[in-house]
């Protein structure tokens, strides 16, 4: 009589205890639009430690996958196939059942990936010139490119730099991380270890060099851009043959040139304006901490806004030169033609 009592509360006890939540779901091969068996499922907490792996699994013959584990707080999930690691984040409170991973076949050929935008940002200040540059690549195929050996961007690094840059990828729909970077059989030219999925991927990448003022400057674009932009901040005079003058962005006020060539060679003069002086308690707090400290190398990650608003800059300067025309007449078809070949860098 005890026993069965013992047996029946222990039961309605193990009923009231809150089920583990598993993460399930299906890998779905986005190139062949098949389900993917094979591919490896990783789920990973989020924490003050960076990302730590909790617990993995290999997709079944269906494509289906399941990890028995609970999940609280961010988690991201990192699916690993033909080489190239997809993640799937996971916020709190998201379904973590019936979820769909998507994976594409890679290949080490570009296939279709192109540069569809190459910006460099040129900021001279203190007899050293910070430059700045983002490559906008765009992946209209179903096949990721992935070439480890090769590399699947290239950029010039003058020697001036003396091997020093920091590279940050951004795939499409993630967050920028540092990329892997290695010098090419080719003098000053760099290659990055980073898989091009389907989509949207941006590069932004920045190293100092010393500058005089007014002194030239010559580059190489390594890459087969479609659209080459050379931009000077406000306060930056640039001059240089081969240029086509754009105008100015409004919002940050920097001025945009198009590039044809492969090769630049270009002469700055000025400076980029120093930021507004601390006043109050903020200019306070500053001088009871010590002497201000310079930051000569500006983080990647601030200069986000400055890029995506010259990018939009750089697009309505394009549509104002492809339909610039005299206010007498309206321009022929001749004319027409040639607006739009200049609008097109």
């Amino acid at each position: 009589m005890m026993g069965t009592l013992s047996r029946r509360i222990g039961f309605v006890l193990l009923l009231s205890l809150p089920a583990m939540a598993a993460v399930s779901g299906i890998v779905v091969n986005q190139t062949t639009h098949k389900p993917q068996p094979g591919a490896t499922v990783a789920l990973n907490k989020l924490g003050q430690n960076g990302i730590e792996l909790i617990d993995q699994a290999k997709s079944d013959a269906s494509g289906k996958f399941t990890i028995n584990q609970d999940v609280q707080g961010p988690h991201v999930i990192r699916t690993a196939f033909d080489g190239v690691m997809y993640n799937h984040m996971l916020p709190p409170g998201a379904p973590t059942a019936n979820l769909q991973l998507d994976v594409y076949n890679a290949s080490k050929q570009p296939g279709a990936t192109k540069v569809a935008k190459h910006m460099l940002l040129f900021e001279p200040s203190g007899g050293q010139m910070v430059v700045s540059e983002t490559f906008l690549v765009t992946n209209t195929g179903t096949t990721a490119w992935n070439d480890p050996d090769n590399g699947t961007l290239r950029f010039f690094l003058p020697a001036e730099a003396n091997g020093k840059v920091d590279v940050k990828a951004t795939a499409p729909g993630g967050m920028p991380i540092a990329a892997p970077v290695s010098k090419s059989s080719k003098a000053d030219v760099y290659k990055v270890d980073f898989a091009i999925k389907p989509g949207d991927t941006r590069f932004d990448l920045a190293y100092t060099i010393p500058h005089a003022d007014g002194a030239a400057y010559q580059g190489k674009v390594v890459t087969k851009d479609e659209n080459t932009y050379l931009i000077a901040p406000e306060g930056v005079t640039m001059t240089g043959a081969g240029l086509s003058d754009m105008g100015q962005e409004p919002r940050s006020r920097a001025h945009i040139y198009g590039l044809k060539d492969t090769s630049y060679k270009i002469e700055l003069t000025g400076a980029v304006a120093p930021p507004p002086a601390q006043s109050g308690d903020a200019a306070g707090e500053q001088d009871s901490a010590g002497p201000p400290i310079e930051q000569i190398m500006p983080r990647l990650n601030g200069k986000a806004p400055l890029i995506v608003a010259l990018a939009l800059g750089i697009l309505a300067l394009g549509f104002v030169l492809l339909y610039r025309a005299p206010a007498a007449a309206a321009p022929g078809p001749a004319a027409a033609k040639g607006g739009n070949e200049r609008g097109r860098r």
